[in-house]
């Protein structure tokens, strides 16, 4: 963390798919092979983030767009559902969004409905399963502390998926083959319709006032193995401590 801005320090980092938004993934690629239609992967963030994307026309997905600027660094929750929603609008009509539970960096949960609310569209969250799709609405069974709730949600919606909603696929060879000779539109300042004060670190309500790191109160012992030697040595030390504690 960048004990100056409360901000995720992300340069020189490896970007790679969020574990949760894989399942988000393979939920509407099971809906496109049911009812037909085309899949669009979006992701916000900086340039090599296009490596997500790759990875999700590898997947299946028909296009991947990426959501990228400089203005957009350190977005909070509530700036980064308002980017992705506008982003969203500029690709024309849509029967319904999928996103991931949570992030896993972030852990909040909030992005999707934030991006329900700037939409101003039906919005079900913690989906386990999905039903069929008729009249214009789809039936989702939702997890919750008591089992599970039945919703019929009209579309188009976002829904966000927990990890009982299916098994994500592995990207194949002639998606990767696709995937590399893809072209990956950005959407920036530039080209969308924003309001300043909701972008980036300086449209962000969320503030982090004050950054800590646990404190080891205890003090113990460090044994480094580098050899079979050391590692005899390592057992049979930790045997020892086990002993004089009375576990063994």
């Amino acid at each position: 963390m960048d004990p100056v801005t409360g901000t995720v320090i992300r340069s020189g980092i490896e970007t790679v798919v969020n574990p949760l938004d894989l399942y988000a993934l393979e939920a509407a690629l099971r809906l496109k092979e049911q009812y037909g239609g085309t899949v669009t992967a979006v992701s916000m963030g900086p340039p090599q983030a296009v490596k997500v994307l790759k990875e999700s026309v590898a997947m299946g997905c028909d296009e991947g767009i990426l959501v990228s600027d400089r203005k957009f660094g350190g977005a909070d929750t509530h700036a980064t559902s308002y980017t992705l929603a506008e982003a969203i609008k500029t690709l024309g009509s849509f029967d319904m969004i999928i996103t991931g539970e949570r992030a896993t960096d972030g852990d909040t949960a909030q992005v999707g409905p934030g991006i329900a609310a700037w939409l101003d569209l039906p919005l079900a969250t913690y989906v386990a399963r999905l039903g069929k799709i008729e009249n214009n609405r789809i039936e989702a069974e939702r997890l919750v502390e008591e089992g599970y709730q039945i919703l019929s949600v009209p579309l188009p919606c976002l829904i966000s998926v927990v990890k009982e909603i299916a098994v994500p696929r592995l990207p194949t060879l002639d998606g990767k083959i696709r995937s590399m000779e893809q072209n990956y539109p950005v959407c920036s300042g530039e080209n969308m319709n924003l309001n300043a004060d909701y972008l980036g670190l300086k449209g962000s309500p969320t503030k982090v006032v004050k950054i800590d790191k646990p404190k080891v109160a205890r003090n113990g012992k460090t044994i480094t193995v580098n050899d079979d030697v050391s590692l005899h040595a390592a057992v049979d030390e930790i045997i020892r401590l086990l002993e004089t504690k009375g576990v063994l």
